[in-house]
């Protein structure tokens, strides 16, 4: 799969912009704040249906405009697709592909796959865990609409249950509340399940991208720590039991009642998971150095684009954003031995940049030539 073509009205600081990309490497030149990573978020966007640096929709558009559009052609073996986001400045987005609205965002990520390699990308180790919640679950939704469905439904019953919980007045409808309950662990269950199923098929591909980024030094291990109680245990494929999970869930719950009512929210469920990450048995974002988390960072990216070509059956659009100044001669081959499988756009402020040849484009001013 390759972008065919992009267009950006209002977008960031792209007052207009028409580009056709090479269906091959693609290097962006250009000062820092000249527009680059814009570009690579646009196409990120256009799949993923978010920004991959976190912004709100609000913050995309553009100044003295009241709405940002992006539109793009992907190409595949069985055609061409467009895909079309409009996001006003206050409203809601409008998506389009093929001129038709999908039946569910999730089925865009699933249909459009895009791996972006990103300089905060050490986050994904050492950062909260909300940052290795949102890799999994995006790596989720990307293999499967179903997936991203079942993520969106946990996170709809999650809001309505905590609307509940900071309604105004003399009391909570605790009727109400025991309905929410029980959607909620039915749901949190079914979420648990294809988490723990998606780390199963993650972890051998992790282990071995790992191995090529760091030479196989030490054992990598990745587990989910569910947040079904008190009681915290990292668990698998094997151990996993979709009953004694919502068992779990429905008791915590209840014996949290008094402190959630106090608090206003909801304390348990899949929106407080962990992903465990170690490293020879320490764990990586405690005990490791910032070496080691990096080999493991680039080691998710490498085998999420993996995973996501062997179950397309083509290669991803690879997003490189100005990441070779932040990688060691290793992990910079690692990734390189990925730039001949598909389209690959890579940012840098070098003209002689010594790790890419491909197509060059020159981006001054949010303009590209």
């Amino acid at each position: 799969m390759w972008l065919t073509w992009l267009e950006l009205d209002g977008w960031r600081n792209y007052t207009t912009l028409s580009w056709q990309p090479d269906p091959g490497v693609n290097v962006l030149v250009g000062s820092n704040g000249a527009g680059k990573t814009s570009i690579l978020e646009a196409i990120g966007y256009l799949s993923a249906i978010r920004s991959f640096r976190g912004t709100g929709d609000e913050g995309l558009v553009g100044v003295g405009t009241d709405r940002a559009v992006i539109r793009g052609g992907f190409a595949k073996a069985a055609g061409e697709s467009r895909v079309e986001v409009e996001i006003p400045r206050r409203g809601r987005r409008r998506v389009l592909v093929n001129g038709k609205r999908p039946p569910r965002l999730a089925t865009v990520a699933a249909q459009f796959p895009v791996v972006a390699f990103l300089p905060d990308d050490l986050e994904l180790v050492k950062g909260s865990g909300s940052i290795r919640r949102g890799f999994l679950d995006d790596l989720g939704s990307r293999l499967s609409p179903g997936y991203g469905a079942t993520v969106g439904e946990y996170e709809a019953v999650l809001r309505q249950r905590n609307a509940l919980l900071r309604q105004d007045g003399p009391a909570v409808d605790l009727v109400a509340l025991q309905v929410w309950d029980e959607r909620l662990v039915a749901m949190a269950s079914t979420l648990w399940a294809e988490r723990v199923e998606l780390i199963d098929r993650l972890a051998p591909v992790l282990g071995a991208a790992h191995d090529k980024v760091a030479g196989g030094t030490a054992t990598l291990a990745v587990g989910l720590d569910p947040a079904w109680g008190d009681r915290r245990d990292v668990v698998d494929a094997v151990s996993f039991d979709t009953g004694d999970a919502a068992e779990r869930l429905a008791g915590a719950l209840i014996e949290r009642r008094r402190r959630e009512l106090e608090q206003r929210t909801t304390t348990v469920g899949p929106h407080r998971d962990e992903v465990r990450l170690a490293l020879a048995g320490r764990p990586l974002r405690t005990e490791a150095s910032q070496g080691e988390q990096r080999s493991v960072a680039v080691g998710l990216r490498l085998a999420s684009y993996r995973m996501l070509a062997e179950h397309h059956g083509h290669a991803p659009i690879l997003l490189l954003d100005d990441v070779f100044s932040e990688l060691d001669v290793l992990r910079t081959a690692a990734v390189m031995e990925l730039l001949p499988q598909g389209q690959v756009l890579v940012t840098t402020t070098r003209h002689d940049e010594q790790h890419v040849v491909g197509r060059s484009w020159e981006v001054v001013a949010a303009t590209v030539s």
